[in-house]
């Protein structure tokens, strides 16, 4: 049975890279949403509360690259390398957070642990993300036009993004849910 569910996990988790490999393309067409969305974001953190932290990180690294790579989206390695930090931290915080709110919170709806996982991982993957930017320009791999002072950090983690963070905190938790219940989602299987 252990090793059916990993599997399954794996399958569940390329699924979700192939999601997070084609939905820019159908958030793209207008460049205004697909920069609102942030439609990388959204397999990752289903990836973090469905499958745990382990892979939540794998596909949180891997698909920013991979996709910059090979698609040119996000381009790499200027923003490809930060978000691979950013995505992979929002993997690994839902995955750690969700069981552990679960148990501490004690209550038949999953739904307050998701929630406080998923904003409490996109807090800290936001200043992961920030922090790696940081230091990925001040170690020369990567360039910007501009000084990366703590407003353009402010600014290009939580001000520009917020709006694409509430859509996450809608979103998200409603298809985790219809996944749990359809026993569809590795954590519940």
């Amino acid at each position: 049975m252990r090793k059916n569910k990993s599997l399954y996990t794996m399958v569940v988790t390329g699924l979700l890279m192939a999601v997070g490999m084609v939905l820019p393309y159908i958030t793209g067409q207008i460049q205004i949403i697909s920069r609102i969305i942030s439609p990388l974001h959204i397999p990752v953190l289903i990836c973090g509360l469905c499958c745990g932290w382990r892979w939540g990180l794998a596909l949180g690294v891997v698909l920013p690259v991979f996709r910059g790579l090979t698609l040119g989206f996000p381009p790499f390695p200027t923003n490809a390398l930060p978000m691979a930090f950013e995505l992979g931290a929002y993997g690994l915080f839902t995955g750690l957070l969700y069981p552990l709110f679960l148990k501490l919170l004690k209550e038949k709806s999953r739904l307050p642990a998701m929630l406080l996982a998923l904003i409490s991982a996109m807090i800290l993957g936001r200043l992961v993300g920030g922090a790696a930017r940081g230091l990925l320009l001040s170690l020369g791999f990567i360039s910007a036009g501009t000084p990366y002072t703590f407003s353009a950090f402010f600014t290009s983690y939580f001000v520009s993004t917020a709006p694409g963070a509430l859509i996450h905190i809608v979103l998200i938790p409603v298809v985790v849910s219809v996944l749990e219940k359809a026993k569809l989602s590795p954590m519940v299987r």
